[in-house]
């Protein structure tokens, strides 16, 4: 099957064209004509898989009827509205909606926090047909009365699995609570748990289900390899890892954002250029850190699950899991970084003995046991080697070395620990320091001097802070 054999509009295949592309993936084939036919449709894929053109290409297909060049933004209506739970996943699909739609007069806009409001607020002002919002910023906009969705036609949640959990869904409500009732709803997704299922059901009319893999599935490009290892000892495997491999483009992931802070310093500190990319960096912290990883000028890229969702880097070869998300379906879409558009890729996890049952869950969501390797020797001594700076954490000092004395003091308690209990209490009792009570010594009742000065007389009065006492007759008085 070809696009062209799916009935879309000539510029979309144009379009198409122009990115190289002449057969559609599955999920595709599969979700392209239901939307054609204004199917509300729910479609699960391995990431990677072109979902974002699943839902893009029917959708400018059917708003093509409503391109106008008219400069009046009466004519250009919100018509569709995407929702991604992440500026980075909301500016990637609003450059798909740019490349796929080049050819047909259809205005797009895309919404996001962390950059100022104004800019947004203007663009919306002068019309689009497409928005692709967060959803936090699009209910700031709809607080100040800057964009109006009463004629949306199409509502697409992309990742919708995140987008429905409980931290989301007050605000997905809220927004639903605006748009038409009548409407076509598209949800895309690589993992759906059974409660999300249900609760999108709740929100679409008769879906057309599309699955073009099993449930929960990771994609069979990647290989998956696990590194049991001490959790003290996961930057020096990491950072061994990356040299003694000569690892490019690693995508590493953390579960908070200091320790994602906190291991890019380290792995700069060991000599691997890293950045950090987490909600707690500016917009523009967080695009120039991508850019500069995507270009190849940052060998390592740490991040939270900021980066998990929808972030799309072209022919990523590796992820590693520093810490093991709490969720096993975050697992899919971390390693659905790597491994994308048919391309190869390795999925690596540092497990410490407190992540095995994360382990076991993620295990249990795929239905495949991670194979496991040891580290080799010179990792092992690497790893087990002390280093200044990385047994110790953050914020605690350093043990100072043992004198001499105290160190012999210790090595004569380790003997004594293996002799019979009898002859230790004979050592102990032969001291008559141990064998007798403490009496204080004449010396300790007695009330030490204040210490004195030397090279200082006697301090002098001040005439005008000791006055001369008063008469006898006054004092009575």
């Amino acid at each position: 099957m070809s696009f062209s054999d799916l009935g879309l509009a000539p510029e979309l295949l144009r379009a198409i064209a122009d990115q190289g592309y002449t057969d559609p993936t599955p999920v595709q084939a599969k979700a392209i004509p239901p939307i054609l036919q204004g199917q509300d449709v729910m479609a699960a894929a391995q990431t990677g898989t072109g979902k974002t053109a699943g839902f893009t290409l029917p959708m400018l297909h059917r708003l093509k009827e409503f391109a106008s060049t008219s400069v009046s933004p009466a004519r250009h209506p919100v018509r569709a509205l995407i929702l991604t739970p992440t500026r980075e996943l909301a500016a990637q699909v609003q450059d798909s909606v740019k490349t796929y739609g080049k050819y047909i007069a259809l205005r797009s806009a895309v919404v996001y926090g962390g950059v100022h409001i104004d800019p947004q607020i203007a663009e919306l002002r002068a019309g689009v047909e497409i928005l692709v919002a967060t959803p936090g910023r699009l209910l700031d906009h709809l607080g100040q009365k800057t964009v109006n969705l009463s004629q949306v036609q199409f509502l697409v949640l992309d990742e919708a699995d995140r987008m429905l959990d409980m931290g989301f869904l007050p605000d997905i409500k809220r927004i639903l609570s605006v748009l038409p009732a009548k409407r076509q709803s598209l949800l895309f997704s690589a993992t759906y748990s059974d409660d999300i299922r249900g609760l999108a059901k709740q929100l679409l009319t008769n879906p057309v289900s599309v699955e073009v893999a099993r449930r929960n599935s990771a994609t069979e490009t990647v290989t998956h390899l696990v590194y049991k290892v001490e959790s003290t000892a996961k930057r020096d495997l990491l950072t061994h890892l990356i040299k003694s491999r000569d690892m490019r483009q690693v995508l590493v992931f953390c579960n908070t954002k200091i320790g994602a802070n906190r291991l890019a310093y380290r792995l700069a500190k060991d000599g691997v250029g890293a950045a950090a990319i987490h909600s707690d960096r500016t917009q523009g912290e967080r695009m120039q850190a991508l850019a500069e990883f995507k270009e190849g000028k940052t060998k390592v890229l740490v991040a939270t699950d900021i980066a998990a969702r929808g972030l799309d880097i072209e022919q990523l070869p590796f992820v590693v899991n520093f810490d093991l998300p709490s969720s096993p379906e975050d697992y899919v879409h971390r390693i659905g970084r790597t491994g994308r558009a048919g391309m190869t890729g390795e999925a690596i996890s540092l497990v410490s003995d407190e992540e095995l049952d994360e382990l076991a869950a993620i295990e249990k969501l795929l239905k495949i046991k991670l194979p496991v390797q040891e580290p080799g020797q010179f990792e092992r001594e690497r790893v087990s080697a002390p280093r200044a700076g990385s047994r110790r954490p953050e914020g605690r000092p350093g043990r100072p070395e043992p004198r001499r004395e105290e160190a012999g003091r210790r090595d004569e308690h380790r003997r004594d620990e293996h002799r019979p209990a009898s002859s230790r209490h004979a050592a102990a009792s032969a001291d008559p320091l141990f064998s007798r009570p403490y009496t204080p010594s004449s010396d300790a009742t007695q009330v030490p001097a204040p210490p004195t000065t030397p090279g200082r007389g006697p301090k002098k009065q001040i005439a005008a802070l000791f006055l001369p006492p008063a008469p006898a007759e006054k004092q009575d008085a």
